[in-house]
């Protein structure tokens, strides 16, 4: 066998033969030959591919999306907001207070711009006195500054905040899950504290840095010493610094409220929960993106399958070209393009159809629609990969078809 082939080389050698090459455009017309032949098994194969990239695509667009979205909200919101509440005691049993004059020792530290402070109160909120006391929904009530609202950076969905005119009587703005626990919807309409009607003059938009006042019924600060027993001391004090600042100022918070005792006070920074959230969001997208890498060698399993029986169905097309003068090399190079065309097909229709979805999502959630490119090409890269490692061995098995054998068995 091996004399006889090199006799063949010698002769086409003597006699001047050489195999033709074949160019890009007959490399893609030999290798779609196939694909154009058999649409509906060549859908079904790429359906694998497609889906695989498909999954991997909208998990990864889903969660830049959020992220997306949570910056968004951080540079809304702003990361230069800090919060001092009472610490721990250092003896079990001690209560610990800020001091009332705890705001204006705040504002006078050097890069604060805006203070405000909240006190928790002992009362319960209700839609009337005939409901039992116990029946709180879990609303807290609260005295609030008129700055707390500049603070936060928060708005009111409706009706306006508390200020000079109104801090002073019996009027309450409600935080937007406290309304909505209440059943209402608009202000005007009175609430049950303690043991009097408190007119709503407001309810809030959410505040995802201070998600406690969102779950608030706020007094005005004279209004809750007048009429709820306030004893002037704040629970939580806010501030806004400037962002050069927000770390000198961190440090110089608790000697500044409690000179004595600085571990009385705690200083928190709201904005990390959401900067952490931010940068965990995509953790939980690890087992995804293995659900879509899995389905995606199974497409490519499925792909090989395709080619195999295809190489099968082919010995005669096979045979007859290789009699006509195809090298083995281009035999394998119609199989290997054909395989990753076919890859090629189920990887764009993937992209497709997870760019989709994660615009579906994105538009349903009010999130900003982002596909991160890496992901794009990533993910369209491997399906590439797939289709040539998939055809490979189909490509291989072709090329080594006898041509007489081939025309035998046809």
């Amino acid at each position: 066998m091996t004399h006889s082939r090199g006799v063949r080389r010698a002769r086409r050698a003597r006699i001047g033969l050489k195999a033709a090459r074949l160019g890009p455009r007959d490399v893609l017309h030999v290798g779609s030959a196939g694909l154009r032949s058999r649409p509906a098994r060549v859908v079904l194969s790429a359906l694998g591919i497609a889906i695989g990239i498909a999954t991997m695509i909208a998990v990864v667009g889903i969660s830049a999306s959020s992220q997306a979205q949570l910056m968004r909200q951080l540079d809304a919101l702003g990361t230069n907001m800090l919060v001092a509440k009472p610490g721990e005691a250092m003896f079990s049993g001690e209560e610990v207070k800020l001091p009332k004059d705890a705001v204006g020792m705040v504002g006078r530290i050097d890069g604060v711009e805006e203070v405000g402070a909240t006190a928790d109160l002992d009362r319960t909120v209700r839609r009337s006195e005939k409901i039992p006391e116990g029946e709180t929904g879990g609303i807290a009530v609260k005295a609030a500054t008129e700055r707390l609202l500049a603070v936060l950076r928060g708005g009111t969905a409706a009706g306006t905040w508390l200020n000079a005119a109104n801090g002073r009587y019996p009027a309450v703005v409600l935080g937007h899950v406290a309304a909505e626990r209440l059943g209402i919807t608009e202000p005007g309409r009175q609430v049950w504290i303690d043991d009097r009607y408190f007119t709503v003059v407001g309810i809030l938009d959410p505040l995802p840095l201070a998600p406690e006042i969102e779950r608030a019924a706020l007094v005005g600060w004279e209004g809750a010493q007048r009429l709820l027993g306030f004893d002037g001391h704040p629970t939580a004090v806010y501030e806004r610094s400037t962002d050069a600042s927000v770390p000198s100022v961190q440090r110089l918070l608790a000697p500044t409220i409690d000179p004595e005792n600085p571990r009385n006070v705690s200083v928190g920074d709201p904005s990390a929960a959401l900067q952490a959230k931010a940068a965990t969001e995509g953790a939980f997208s690890t087992l995804l993106l293995g659900l879509g890498g899995i389905a995606l060698l199974v497409g490519g399993v499925g792909v090989a399958n395709t080619m195999i029986i295809s190489v099968l169905e082919r010995r005669h097309e096979i045979g007859l070209r290789r009699s006509l003068g195809a090298t083995r090399g281009q035999i394998r190079i119609q199989f290997v393009t054909e395989s990753l065309m076919l890859s090629g097909l189920g990887g764009l229709a993937g992209v497709a159809l997870g760019g989709a979805a994660t615009g579906v999502y994105a538009h349903t959630g009010g999130l900003p629609w982002v596909v991160p490119p890496w992901a794009v090409g990533g993910g369209f890269g491997a399906t590439l990969v797939i289709g040539t490692v998939a055809g490979l061995y189909p490509a291989v098995r072709a090329s080594r078809l006898s041509p007489t054998l081939a025309l035998q068995t046809a």
